[in-house]
């Protein structure tokens, strides 16, 4: 299954005792209308991951939303995830795609420079930094629109635009042949509070409404 055309991405920076907080969180999300969210959480143990990644999907599932697994294809088979997104430390997409379960998508982070053999087995990708952004300061340059723009146009496989995206940005979803955005900070960022947390969907949900021309990806 395909991303949907908005869709966000965990803090990144989880501790284990961050772990229920944070699912908690991410259930008053699903329930105010996030459609999808990306687990990616390298500092948590296998065991911590697998049991916020549980309590996500089940979550999730409650609410017909999409759940996608970074780089643990294990995990994505154990919780039955609908999605798993490998980075340049995961298993290549080819290895990784015998694997995967019926109706399970596959995707991989690509950047500029990149050569088509990167995601030739993959069904999307997520690919930036688009905008400048601090994750990415000093070792990815952000691309720009314009280059976005060209990437999407000549991809085989249709691109998720990431890095430095807010709700003002919403209007990228008119780029011809993109398939979303994504982002991270400006949904979730480590220590929200259900408060601040609403805020931002509320930004999002006005801004998303605002631009909701189809991006020409057709989803199953």
């Amino acid at each position: 299954m395909l991303p949907p055309r908005f869709f966000a991405l965990t803090p990144g920076e989880l501790q284990a005792s961050d772990v229920d907080g944070f699912a908690a969180l991410a259930r008053t999300a699903f329930e105010a209308g996030l459609g999808g969210l990306m687990l990616r959480e390298p500092l948590l143990s296998e065991r911590d991951f697998l049991r916020l990644a549980q309590a996500l999907v089940a979550h999730a599932r409650a609410r017909s939303a999409w759940i996608c697994v970074h780089d643990r294809v294990h995990v994505a088979l154990c919780v039955h995830a609908d999605a798993v997104q490998l980075g340049f430390r995961s298993l290549p997409p080819g290895a990784a795609r015998p694997l995967l379960r019926a109706g399970m998508s596959l995707g991989v982070s690509t950047h500029a420079g990149d050569v088509p053999e990167t995601w030739a087995a993959c069904d999307f990708r997520i690919h930036g930094p688009v905008f400048d952004t601090p994750s990415k300061r000093g070792w990815k340059a952000a691309i720009g629109e314009q280059a976005l723009a060209a990437s999407a146009r000549s991809s085989s496989v249709p691109i998720w635009a990431i890095g430095g995206i807010r709700p003002e940005h919403a209007a990228l979803l008119r780029t011809p042949a993109l398939g979303g955005i994504c982002a991270r900070a400006s949904v979730f960022e480590r220590g929200d509070s259900p408060r601040e947390l609403a805020r931002k969907l509320s930004a999002w949900s006005a801004a998303l409404d605002a631009d909701s021309s189809p991006t020409g990806v057709q989803r199953p």
